[in-house]
């Protein structure tokens, strides 16, 4: 169906055309469960207030859909100056807006909401890729003991810490909790908490979405009246608190990559990610991709995307050495490593795209120091067969068929080919915000 061009003068028609969609949408294409479906217990892990803004736009879509969730965390992991007072303010903006969106179906008082917003880890790991307990940590912990028939589902749309940190304080819970993790960048930053949780709970039920959830944004086949920009000015701007705040994330173009994590419990069968659902569809991962190296890498060594890749350094100076460091220059960035003992530094990596990368090492060793290398990063991940990949149970990832890519993002067609679905369904709440 074509829409009329954008204009604010037939913007109440568009409205009203998108809610129509909304309303006849083709019965074989539809990923709707039963109404009747038991709410999913959720708690969010989110970078708010960190180093991406797109955190705040899923924080308003997650709160303009919290009837559909038993919400029972909301955990600040950020990187940077983000803190769980960045959430709070999210929640103080749905209390503006509860009163309307209240006459359309039962949400949470924000006093609950509130209660449930906890502090989570706000630096990396330490090589072992866990640290110390949190109150988002604890939190996990706590409400993953709780009695309930259902798994806990916790949705990571930033840092993976806390949930490192939980696994390893209690072990038990991981057959209590389902992880849907957006990998990608964050993984680079989580690169010893995720090892760890690799390592250690293989059999964890974890979706890692290293390049699916792109297509939450990747608009460029979308019409016109429904990308990024257009929908923002059509549907969003100026609607209620939240539609007033969303413009000063990216200039309320729609960035919101941690929001797939939500849209797969909105839509299709969550206990299927080999499943269609407006949150993905995953393959199997059998095992995490790693690639280890005993020297500088050259343009010749070629690792999979999103593996984990662990440089290490052999010096023999076991005397003498004092405040020992190592760190790699690598796309504009300082990655640290560590040193392990005996003379023996490493470092460790993810690349987050395809295409030759090149460092320079940084090191408190003259040995090391000023050292230069190179590696080149395809597709698709999580590559062949290795040695040393970590053998994975009960995980899936990004799908590898040719048809699903958008460019070089692996799977994120099967998020994108829903697009039309869920930003219709969610024009309807806003529309509740202007009544």
């Amino acid at each position: 169906m074509n829409f009329p061009p954008a204009s604010s003068s037939i913007a109440p028609l568009f409205i009203a055309m998108v809610l129509l969609i909304g309303c006849s949408s083709d019965p074989k294409k539809e990923t709707k469960d039963v109404p009747t479906r038991e709410k999913p217990r959720v708690i969010v892990s989110t970078d708010i207030g960190g180093t991406d803004p797109d955190d705040f736009q899923s924080m308003i879509h997650y709160l303009m859909y919290a009837d559909k969730f038993q919400t029972e965390g909301l955990i600040s992991s950020p990187y940077g100056s983000g803190t769980k007072e960045h959430i709070l303010q999210m929640i103080d903006l749905y209390e503006k807006d509860l009163p309307k969106l209240q006459q359309h179906a039962d949400f949470p008082a924000p006093g609950i909401l509130r209660a449930v917003t906890k502090q989570g880890a706000k630096d990396a790991a330490p090589a072992r890729g866990w640290d110390q307990p949190t109150e988002g940590s604890q939190w996990i912990i706590e409400k993953a003991k709780m009695d309930s028939d259902q798994p806990l589902w916790v949705l990571v749309w930033g840092g993976i810490e806390d949930v490192a940190q939980a696994l390893h304080d209690a072990p038990e819970i991981a057959a209590k909790i389902r992880v849907y993790w957006i990998g990608g960048p964050n993984k680079k930053w989580s690169v010893h908490s995720y090892q760890y949780i690799a390592r250690n709970f293989p059999d964890l039920w974890m979706i890692e979405a290293n390049s699916t959830y792109r297509g939450w944004f990747l608009d460029a086949d979308a019409q016109p009246e429904m990308d990024n920009d257009n929908f923002y000015e059509h549907m969003i701007k100026d609607k209620g608190a939240f539609g007033a705040d969303f413009g000063n994330y990216y200039k309320g173009s729609i960035k919101m990559g941690d929001t797939p994590t939500v849209a797969y419990l909105l839509n299709g069968d969550p206990n299927n990610p080999e499943g269609e659902s407006w949150g993905g569809s995953f393959t199997p991962l059998p095992y995490g991709a790693v690639r280890n190296f005993k020297q500088q890498t050259t343009a010749a060594d070629t690792v999979p995307t999103y593996s984990f890749m662990e440089w290490t350094f052999d010096t023999g100076e076991t005397e003498g050495v004092e405040n020992p460091e190592i760190w790699m220059e690598i796309a504009r960035q300082r990655i640290k490593g560590f040193y392990e003992g005996n003379g023996v530094y490493k470092v460790r990596f993810v690349p987050q795209k395809i295409g030759k990368w090149e460092y320079v090492i940084g090191s408190t060793s003259k040995q090391l120091n000023g050292q230069n290398g190179a590696f080149v990063s395809a597709n698709p991940w999580p590559g062949t067969e290795n040695p040393d990949n970590i053998p994975l149970n009960n995980w899936w990832s990004d799908r590898t068929g040719e048809d699903l890519y958008i460019g070089e993002y692996q799977g994120a067609k099967t998020v994108s080919k829903w697009r039309e679905d869920f930003l219709t369904d969610w024009a309807e709440r806003f529309s509740w915000l202007e009544e």
